[in-house]
This record gives C-alpha cells, sequence and structure tokens, in this order.
C-alpha cells in the first residue's frame, strides 16, 4: 500500500503564479497529460518504478483548504466549463472536474469493480483477451488498498438511502450498499464541491502526492496544444502556461520525453488527438462516446428525509443491472437545495415555492443505464462539439429506470413523485404512476440529463482498423503514446468508472516497466 507523503500540507505544483519566464523547455523520461484518475495512477506508478515524470494539467491547483462546500461556487471552481459543458443539443450536461486531481476531486466516491459481464464482452467483441477478471484481480485489488475502497457500514448510509432501503425490501429487488473510496467519512454531504476534510480518497490526497514523493513534477495552469512525434514515436508535447484569473497566457512551455501518457477525459484526450492529427488511422478518435446519461426522481415524503446530510451515496438497486435484466441501476443519492432545484422540474411559481419549502422532505434517486455509443467529439470551428443524443435503442431503459425509481419511492413511502422531464410533471399515486411515464416523449428537450460519465472516444482493441489503442493501452499508430482514461472503453460499463480507470491505468504502468 502506498503511504508517502509529499509535503505537511497540500501538494508541491509549478502554477502559473509561479513562473515569470516566457518559455519553458523541459525534459524527463514521462509526461502526462492530465492529473485525474488515468494520469495520477500512472504518474505514481512510473515514478515508483524510477521514471522522471512530470504531469500537466489544464485546470487549477485547488488544495482542499479552499473547497467551500458551496455547490454553486464549486462548480466554478472545480469543474470543465464552470459547469456549463453540454451536449451540443444543450439539453444533457456532461459534468467533468477541471482541477488538479481532475473528477476524482468532485465525484461521489462511488467504486464499483467492473462488471465481469464487461469484462466477457469486451473480451469476445473486441479482442481484449487480457482483460480477464483473474489477470485484473490485482490491480483491483490494489488500488482498493490504496484508497480505502470499503462497503458502506450503517452509520454511513444516510436517511435518503435509508428510507429506499426499506422500499427495496418491500418491492422484493436487489439493492446492495455502496463501496466508496473514502477513510472515517465525515458524513458531511459535500462530494460534489470537494471534500474539505480530505476524508475521500481523491488524486489530490493520495497518488499525486506519492507521484511527487516519488520525484514526479505537477505543473497547473497548463494545457497542452499539442503531442509531438517523430518516425512514429510519440516524442513529447507543446503546452501553455495561462493565469487562471485573468486568461492570459504566462508562458509557452515544450516537454521532451520518451514516452507520453494522455489522460486528459474522454472528451479531451480525442480533441488533442484530433488537433495533432495523431493515432487515427482508423478513423475512430473522437467516435464511440458515451455517458451514461442519468436522471434524478424525487420523492417528497412524510417525513424528514434531510438529504444533504450524511455521506451522499448509501445504497443501490441492482436488480435491472444486467443488459439482459434491463441495462439500468438506480443509486440513492442524496443532495443540496442547488443540486435538487436544477438537476429536476420542481414547476414554476406556487409548485416551485412548495418543493423549495419542502426541502427536507425529499429523497432522490439517480438512474443510470448501460448506453449504446452513438456520440462523437470533434472540432467544429475551432470549438469543441460533444454530439450525443440518447439511442432510440436506449429510450426502453431509460423509462424503465425512470418508473422502476417511481415505484421505489411509493414503496419507501413518497406521498408524490417529481418526474425528470422539462415539462413540470408530477406523479400523486401509485396508480397513475405507469401512465404518466408511459406519456413521456422522449427526445430532444423532454428530459432533464446529467452525465459525470464520459467515456468511449479512444477505444482498446485487438483490430487497428476498428480501435484506436492496443489491449494494453499504446496507440495503434504511434508508439509510446498510451491513453489511461475512460477513452479507453470499448463500452459503456454502466457503472461508475473511477475504479475501472485505476486499475487500467495501473495495469497499463505495469506494462511499460515491463517492456
Amino acid at each position: 500500500m502506498a503511504e508517502i507523503i509529499a509535503a505537511s500540507h497540500g501538494l508541491v505544483v509549478t502554477q502559473a503564479k509561479d513562473i515569470s519566464q516566457s518559455s519553458l523547455a523541459l525534459e524527463a523520461d514521462v509526461v502526462v497529460i492530465g492529473s485525474g484518475a488515468g494520469g495520477a495512477v500512472a504518474a505514481y506508478e512510473l515514478a515508483k518504478a524510477g521514471k522522471s515524470v512530470i504531469v500537466l494539467e489544464a485546470g487549477p491547483y485547488v488544495p482542499s483548504s479552499e473547497f467551500t462546500e458551496d455547490f454553486s461556487q464549486a462548480i466554478v471552481q472545480l469543474y470543465e466549463d464552470k459547469g456549463t459543458q453540454t451536449n451540443a443539443d444543450g439539453d444533457l450536461m456532461v459534468l467533468q472536474g477541471r482541477c488538479v486531481g481532475g473528477s476524482t476531486v468532485v465525484n461521489g466516491c462511488v467504486a464499483f469493480r467492473t462488471p465481469d459481464y464487461i469484462l466477457d464482452d469486451w473480451q469476445k467483441q473486441y479482442g481484449l483477451t487480457n482483460l480477464t477478471v483473474d489477470a485484473l484481480e490485482p490491480y483491483f485489488a490494489r488500488v482498493e488498498a490504496n484508497l480505502g475502497i470499503h462497503v458502506n457500514p450503517e452509520h454511513e448510509i444516510n436517511r435518503n438511502s435509508a428510507v429506499l432501503r426499506e422500499g427495496a425490501k418491500k418491492l422484493g429487488i436487489s439493492w446492495k450498499p455502496f463501496q466508496r473510496n473514502i477513510r472515517e467519512c465525515a458524513l458531511t454531504g459535500h462530494c460534489l464541491s470537494g471534500c474539505a476534510t480530505d476524508r475521500k480518497q481523491s488524486m489530490l490526497v493520495t497518488y499525486l502526492p506519492w507521484a511527487t514523493a516519488h520525484g514526479a513534477r505537477i505543473y497547473a495552469d497548463t494545457k497542452v496544444t499539442q503531442i509531438l512525434a517523430e518516425n512514429g514515436k510519440a516524442t513529447g508535447v507543446l503546452a501553455e502556461v495561462t493565469d487562471p484569473k485573468t486568461g492570459v497566457k504566462k508562458a509557452d512551455v515544450s516537454v521532451k520525453a520518451k514516452l507520453v501518457v494522455l489522460a486528459a477525459g474522454a472528451v479531451q484526450t480525442p480533441l488533442l488527438l484530433q488537433k495533432s492529427k495523431l493515432a487515427n488511422s482508423s478513423g475512430q478518435v473522437g467516435k464511440n462516446f458515451a455517458c451514461h446519461p442519468s436522471t434524478f426522481v424525487v420523492g417528497q415524503y412524510e417525513e424528514d428525509i434531510h438529504p444533504w446530510r450524511g455521506a451522499m451515496l448509501g445504497i443501490y438497486v441492482d436488480e435491472w443491472a444486467h443488459p439482459s435484466k434491463g441495462g439500468y441501476i438506480l443509486e440513492g443519492g442524496g443532495a443540496g437545495a442547488v443540486e435538487l432545484s436544477a438537476v429536476t422540474q420542481p414547476g414554476l411559481g406556487e409548485d416551485f415555492m412548495d418543493y423549495m419549502a419542502n426541502l427536507k422532505k425529499l429523497a432522490g434517486i439517480v438512474t443510470l443505464i448501460h448506453d449504446h455509443n452513438v456520440g462523437e467529439i470533434s472540432w467544429d470551428d475551432d470549438k469543441k462539439k460533444i454530439d450525443y443524443r440518447v439511442a432510440e435503442a436506449d429510450y426502453p431503459a431509460m423509462k424503465a429506470a425512470i418508473a422502476s425509481a417511481v415505484k421505489l419511492h411509493f414503496a419507501s413511502g413518497a406521498k408524490k413523485v417529481y418526474l425528470p422531464t422539462v415539462v413540470h410533471a408530477v406523479v400523486e399515486n401509485p396508480a397513475e404512476a405507469d401512465a404518466k411515464v408511459a406519456a413521456i416523449e422522449l427526445g430532444l428537450q423532454s428530459l432533464r440529463m446529467v452525465s459525470y460519465h464520459p467515456q468511449g472516444t479512444c477505444r482498446m482493441g485487438s483490430d487497428a482498423a476498428t480501435s484506436v489503442c492496443t489491449p494494453y493501452g499504446e496507440t495503434h499508430d504511434v508508439k509510446n503514446l498510451f491513453i489511461t482514461d475512460a477513452s479507453l472503453f470499448p463500452t459503456s460499463i454502466i457503472v461508475n468508472p473511477q475504479v475501472t480507470v485505476y486499475t487500467l491505468a495501473s495495469y497499463i504502468a505495469d506494462y511499460i516497466v515491463q517492456n
């Protein structure tokens, strides 16, 4: 288990404010692009193996001492595009962290292993015969030990999840407590705003400080603009340091490296490859985007729930998780006032005031579906474009997930349930639930959807004609250019992806060291 800490308070990070020269020429064995789940793990494992490592992060360095636990501030401070990143149609928020530590700083701590049936599908459909359950077991175990991943004990199941658990028992459906990467949870309920107590085992307080303890250097405010390659091999990167307060460029950066690890996330990674005109002989860079489009189904109860108190995520329902049973899961998810008013439709005027007046009586269920990889990430007039609409093939799962969430709320004691539609809709009693959900006309601007899980835009595969990366994460076209983020996933994985990313990054880092 890794346990070296680089500094007694915070991280050693070079920021824009620390740079006075107009250009920097750096050199290392490895340059890592991105400091989230995939980048931080790769940086640590390679630095521990004796490689000189430089990590470049486009976002700012925000130490946990500066987290406000105010979501309206955190989304501006810690998220990509200040929380405004959406698909091209504008009906799906695509939330990603943009800070040192990436999305691991602002996620809900949920820690699923990759389902066995997903790995089995990857082996059969994409030739990833190396990624067996047995082969990945030691890597899952490694990250679980390093990150304090454990099953929620009873005191980490808040009232929001406790009432849903009772409903699941009444319905006779399968439920389980979450596993989360957290040590001695402070039960503040502010996971999406960053963990001010450092209990969440994000990359900010684990793999990044461990990497710096082994000599890795981290540069924040530093956006990579081009990956360099010669004679079919990666040779380094070009980047720009920008003052996060003014937006003014402070310095040009060049990094000469023997190996490049790209871990900028499933949106930014393909954009950078496209801009660099690399690794796309298959034409698959940016294709096959999936994101688990989720809705937040809110029920109003007679009793006080206080959904913002305690651990944010307590239990989940996996009755319909397998694709053959529906391909969706329900997660008992607490939320604060800002989130509750943003991700559901509480109505206008008197309806809105009634909703907000009863916030303490609300409980939330997050729906996640195993969506098809129908989206594409690309440049459109020098602006990024997330071209994604829920596939018609996914409509049954979307509706089934919402219907199951409504039934679970009523079984749990809700007196009414707010549907996650753009047009205000409330289910007043169980008898009308099926009809009201069936009446939802799925399509453009019909649901209020959010995604925390972009994935799949540089998929792995054994066939270079249909994939971007080899089964070991190296791009088919460019040697010494590896990818270690969720863009590697050949398909969506239905569950929260952080553990899969940590595990693949560990696996790929070992492959690099051994070869």
